[in-house]
């Protein structure tokens, strides 16, 4: 598995950090040991720095998990905001929302069980912020949705852009069985750098996040 960050680098940057709320610290020691994905520490910061500059009133998470970016982010709404948030697996969703009531949030984080390709088509709320964290190679078919959800200059953020680096290698230098989804996050990354209604930098950290304003409405 190749890095795209030194670890040294990371490890000294943990060091420095502040310490963790003991409740968003113990959610994620629980999803470390049950092996769920969470979002890195570096995406976390990065979630919490954007967050607190725009202050959204709604943000709209494509992939829930167990709840630990959705309450992290229910802290830096505006006053009356919301987070409507989409998980396909019914256990997940099980256990954020025991994660979800314990935070007190109930009232603040909406999940829709589903999948997000049946459930986007759907919404037809505006949103200030949206956070991508699902299926990677589904992110090439939620952007669509994603540009008519998201307000004039609302902000898109992806994360796992980079698999581990290899989205940055030939497609026939990394294994037949990750192809597939190596082409559609290249796909995606194009998109996102030349589409006109976007202004987009891809972050090297962590497994690579992509952050992109909406500049206007689409053609």
């Amino acid at each position: 598995m190749s890095e795209i960050t030194y670890e040294f680098i990371r490890e000294y940057l943990q060091a420095i950090q502040e310490d963790e709320d003991e409740f968003i610290d113990h959610i994620r020691q629980e999803a470390l040991t049950n092996g769920v994905p969470i979002i890195k520490n570096e995406v976390k910061q990065l979630l919490e720095v954007l967050l607190t500059i725009q202050r959204p009133k709604h943000i709209l998470e494509i992939g829930t998990a167990v709840g630990y970016s959705s309450i992290i982010m229910s802290k830096y709404l505006d006053e009356g905001g919301t987070i409507t948030t989409i998980e396909r697996s019914k256990d997940m969703i099980d256990v954020a929302n025991k994660y979800i009531k314990m935070a007190g949030k109930e009232t603040i984080i909406n999940i829709l069980e589903g999948d997000a390709q049946s459930i986007l088509p759907n919404l037809n709320q505006r949103f200030d912020f949206i956070f991508m964290d699902a299926a990677k190679g589904q992110y090439i078919s939620f952007l669509p949705y994603c540009l008519k959800l998201l307000r004039v200059e609302g902000i898109l953020v992806s994360d796992n852009v980079l698999q581990d680096g290899y989205v940055a290698k030939s497609r026939w230098s990394i294994p037949r069985r990750q192809r597939t989804i190596h082409g559609r996050m290249r796909e995606y990354l194009w998109e996102l750098n030349h589409n006109k209604a976007l202004r987009t930098v891809i972050l090297p950290i962590a497994d690579g996040a992509t952050i992109s304003c909406k500049l206007k409405e689409g053609e």
